[in-house]
């Protein structure tokens, strides 16, 4: 089964195409589009976040690029190796992703960072479109309790069985899957404590080590 990515003008979710159309207007030089995932689809593991950045990957047209949270999460990527090159916030910088894949539960970027739960459901089809197309997948990362139970709805299980839990490691079993649960590594989260740096160092650790 190929990947199924949707249009640069999809439009299933009227609130996302009505938020889209403004910032078309605001920011004209931002991509103002779904975003397509980074990282090849031959990836053992998949990074599922929660949506789009306004001026992070909604600007850039690259997951994580150009907002705080991929300040966390590259650099670390990098250090364990899963990443090569300098990364400079853009998508043509030449940064490059090893063994990883990035992607969000919902493509489009929401009104105040908050995609509503029938959101979440209609970009589903996208979402098990793209677990579905990699056929080497191990690991799937989840960053947040959105992305978590985005990805148990798509792939059948019921949620009240495998609850969320920063560090846990849920056995995907009908899939042959493992997935990893992680606080989302927002600026909030690391403003806060609630995720620190050393924290989701031991994420990519465990990942590593599962994947070893």
């Amino acid at each position: 089964m190929s990947f199924v990515c949707p249009d640069k003008n999809c439009s299933y979710c009227p609130r996302l195409v009505e938020f889209r159309h403004a910032n078309q207007l605001k920011f004209p030089n931002y991509y103002n589009g779904p975003v397509p995932p980074f990282g090849s689809i031959d990836a053992e593991v998949l990074v599922v976040g929660l949506a789009p950045g306004l001026h992070g990957a909604n600007q850039t047209a690259r997951p994580f690029t150009n907002d705080y949270a991929g300040d966390v999460l590259y650099p670390i990527l990098k250090k364990h190796g899963f990443a090569q090159g300098i990364y400079q916030k853009r998508k043509d910088d030449g940064f490059e992703l090893i063994n990883f894949r990035i992607t969000n539960s919902v493509r489009c970027v929401p009104p105040e960072n908050k995609p509503t739960g029938e959101e979440v459901k209609t970009c589903g089809k996208f979402l098990i479109s793209e677990i579905n197309s990699m056929k080497n997948l191990k690991i799937i990362l989840v960053l947040g309790g959105i992305a978590h139970n985005a990805v148990l709805s798509v792939l059948g299980y019921k949620k009240s069985a495998l609850k969320f839990k920063h560090g846990a490691v849920h056995s995907l079993d009908k899939h042959n899957l493992l997935m990893v649960d992680s606080y989302h590594t927002s600026r909030y989260n690391i403003n806060t404590g609630v995720l620190t740096y050393e924290m989701f160092d031991e994420i990519i650790l465990k990942i590593k080590s599962l994947l070893s």
